[in-house]
């Protein structure tokens, strides 16, 4: 299984739930840190990193000396990554999505492919716990081709817990493609509700299923706790504003180590988010078969 954890806007609580839920969970769980631009869970996870690999990204590189300036490549580009400009052609990398068509469809084979570096994934663990990580490039401008090598890096017999970037754009949605739910973190506060709303409505449009869990429970107001019923979003654990909370993450420390009583809570949160993935799968299973 493969569960996202997600939130409209940054500072939720997200990682806090991410690394405390895989600590919970222990022997067979990977957890995947895709906030590729500004990772943390290794702050307070602390795995061992074994080994490093530098990723790279296919981008066109032209061969003057065949290129008839036909433009076709241009044409195709729907992300203006390359120009025809007299008896030039002008490559933008950072603009490149690394789809390929402008090599297939150039009828003079001027066109082949290098590699433009993206960042580096980390390898770790922490006692049976995988762990793997992105950090992306300095002055690299797209995430998500970075997010989907994490991804793709995983190992498919683990309990994936995936720790997806904040917000609602491109970088997100890679991080939840394909997964079995959606984990929402937020807080009851007037931006938190306003990107939750945001978040919920891209998962809505994914089709995968989601819950909730509202952070700093006790403080704001009641708005995010009517728009979770109204929208038929179940809230799967609340975690109070507590000193003693703020306390242990403000050293790097996991709650469920410093809070045993916590570790149970984590426990139940898994349990919950298994019967609803386990529903829906089977819902699907007779849906199919009608």
């Amino acid at each position: 299984m493969i569960i996202s954890i997600a939130s409209g806007k940054g500072g939720t609580g997200k990682t806090t739930v991410s690394t405390n839920l895989a600590f919970a969970l222990g022997k067979g769980v990977e957890l995947l840190d895709c906030d590729v631009e500004e990772p943390n869970a290794h702050l307070f996870l602390k795995p061992e990193i074994t080994r490093s690999e530098k990723v790279e990204t296919p981008i066109p590189l032209v061969d003057i000396s065949k290129c008839t300036f036909c433009k076709k490549c241009q044409e195709i580009c729907r992300f203006n990554a390359l120009a025809v400009v007299g008896d030039q052609v002008m490559v933008f990398p950072e603009l490149c999505h690394s789809c390929g068509g402008c090599m297939l469809v150039c009828p003079e084979g001027a066109i082949s492919e290098i590699g433009r570096e993206l960042g580096t994934i980390n390898f770790g663990h922490r006692d049976q716990i995988g762990f793997i990580n992105g950090v992306m490039r300095v002055g690299e401008a797209m995430s998500p081709p970075l997010i989907k090598q994490v991804r793709a890096a995983s190992d498919p017999e683990r309990f994936t817990i995936i720790d997806a970037p904040p917000g609602t754009s491109c970088p997100v949605i890679a991080a939840m493609l394909d997964t079995d739910f959606v984990l929402l973190v937020t807080e009851p506060t007037p931006f938190g509700l306003h990107d939750l709303k945001l978040a919920a409505e891209a998962v809505k449009v994914l089709g995968i299923p989601a819950g909730l869990v509202i952070n700093r429970a006790d403080l704001g107001n009641e708005a995010v706790f009517r728009y979770a019923e109204v929208e038929n979003i179940p809230i799967l654990m609340t975690i109070p504003f507590d000193r003693r909370i703020a306390e242990v993450y403000s050293r790097g420390k996991l709650i469920v180590e410093e809070m045993p009583e916590w570790r149970e809570r984590f426990v139940e949160l898994f349990s919950k988010i298994e019967t609803i993935v386990n529903r829906s799968k089977a819902q699907l299973c007779a849906n199919s078969s009608l």
